[in-house]
C-alpha cells in the first residue's frame, strides 16, 4: 500500500438533526490539514460536506472537491467552490467515484444518507474482491453507524462476507482519533509482519 497522503471522506451534503455532525467535520477536516493529508471529497460546500472542507482549508489543507457537474448547483455555490485548490468536474457519479478512489489512500465514513452508504460499501466491495488494501473507517459520531455495524456483523455470522479478513473496517468512536488510527493502520498494513496492534476498535 501508498504511504498515506490523502484521505477520502464520504458523508452528507446535509447537516443532519444533530449540531454534533457539522462539528465532526469540522474536527476531522481541521485534523488532516494538522496532519499534511490532502482531503479527497465530494465536493460539495453545504452540509457535512462543507464543513470538513472547511475545517481543512481553515487550517491551511489541500482540499480536492470531486463533483459531477449536474450536482454543483445542488451541493454548492461557486463562491465557496473557489476556495479549494483543487476542484474536478466530472460528467457522472462513476466517473466521480473512481476518480476518488484513485486518488485517496484511505476512506472515512462520517454521517450521512443513502449516497455516504454506497459509496463506503462499495470501497468494502472492492476491499472484498483484493482491489485494493487502503484503510476504510467508520467515524462513528454519537454512535451513527451502529445499526450499520449491526447490519455487517449479521451479514457475517449468516456467512455472506466472502473472504472477510480482506474487510476489516475500522470504527473509531471519537473523531478526534480518526486521523491516528488512519496512520497506524497505514503502518500495519505496510509492516512485513503482524502482531501490531493499535486501541481502535475492528470489524
Amino acid at each position: 500500500m501508498n504511504p498515506i497522503r490523502s484521505v477520502c471522506v464520504y458523508c452528507g451534503s446535509s447537516p443532519g438533526r444533530s449540531e454534533k455532525y457539522i462539528k465532526a467535520g469540522h474536527v476531522l477536516g481541521r485534523s488532516l490539514a494538522e496532519a499534511g493529508l490532502r482531503l479527497v471529497y465530494g465536493g460539495g460546500t453545504k452540509g457535512i460536506m462543507g464543513a470538513v472542507a472547511d475545517g481543512a482549508l481553515r487550517a491551511g489543507g489541500k482540499v480536492s472537491g470531486i463533483i459531477p457537474r449536474f450536482l454543483i448547483n445542488k451541493e454548492a455555490t461557486e463562491n465557496a467552490l473557489g476556495r479549494l485548490d483543487e476542484l474536478i468536474v466530472t460528467d457522472n457519479m462513476h466517473e466521480r467515484k473512481h476518480m476518488m478512489f484513485e486518488k485517496s489512500d484511505a476512506f472515512v465514513a462520517l454521517p450521512g444518507g443513502i449516497g455516504t452508504v454506497e459509496e463506503i460499501v462499495e470501497i468494502m466491495t472492492w476491499a472484498q474482491l483484493g482491489h485494493h488494501r487502503k484503510p476504510i473507517v467508520f467515524a462513528n459520531v454519537d454512535g451513527f453507524w451502529d445499526p450499520m455495524l449491526t447490519l455487517l456483523d449479521h451479514m457475517r455470522a449468516e456467512g455472506f462476507v466472502h473472504t472477510g479478513h480482506l474487510v476489516q473496517p475500522l470504527v473509531v468512536n471519537q473523531i478526534e482519533a480518526v486521523v491516528a488510527a488512519i496512520l497506524a493502520e497505514g503502518a500495519v498494513v505496510d509492516a512485513p509482519t503482524t502482531g501490531v496492534q493499535t486501541l481502535i476498535d475492528k470489524m
